[in-house]
């Protein structure tokens, strides 16, 4: 099957498994305050089992994000970054369109994400913070990967 792949303004987004740079990716999420200390292992069996999304501009690497999703019902929106040095030029809400439009991500029931600061990214694409959160349960292990695999 060929990869999902939007091109414009210098920038590509695909979903192409092959493009992805690991190392980028884990260097990102290891210093993120969401994953701080991920070890490189656990980055690498996220994307395998993940519709992962990569940003590129310049023939490299500049973005990611990757949806846990069953193709059908429900989707989660998980680790969305753009590196640092390329923020502000729009890239984040190109990379959120392009999720939006992909084929496998039509028609779900619900798609949900969880973020510390960047709402006013997420709610012109339609999400809102749960109007039932006393619904929502979880399991929140914030300090995982320092307990268990003791790096950093």
């Amino acid at each position: 099957m060929n990869p999902y792949e939007i091109t414009g303004n210098g920038v590509t987004i695909s979903d192409d498994p092959a493009r992805l740079d690991h190392a980028v990716i884990h260097g990102y999420l290891g210093r993120s305050y969401w994953a701080a200390g991920i070890p490189r292992e656990i980055v690498d069996r996220s994307i395998t089992n993940s519709l992962c999304f990569g940003v590129y501009q310049g023939g490299r690497q500049v973005g990611f994000a990757r949806v846990v999703t069953d193709q059908a019902t429900f989707a989660w929106l998980a680790d969305v970054f753009i590196l640092e040095e390329h923020r502000g030029h729009g890239l984040s809400k190109q990379l959120m369109a392009a999720i939006l439009a992909h084929p496998k991500l039509q028609g779900l029931r619900r798609f949900m994400l969880a973020t510390l600061d960047a709402h006013r990214l997420y709610e012109p694409f339609g999400f809102n913070v749960t109007r039932t959160p006393e619904r929502i349960m979880e399991i929140h292990r914030p300090d995982l990967y320092k307990h268990t695999h003791g790096r950093g």
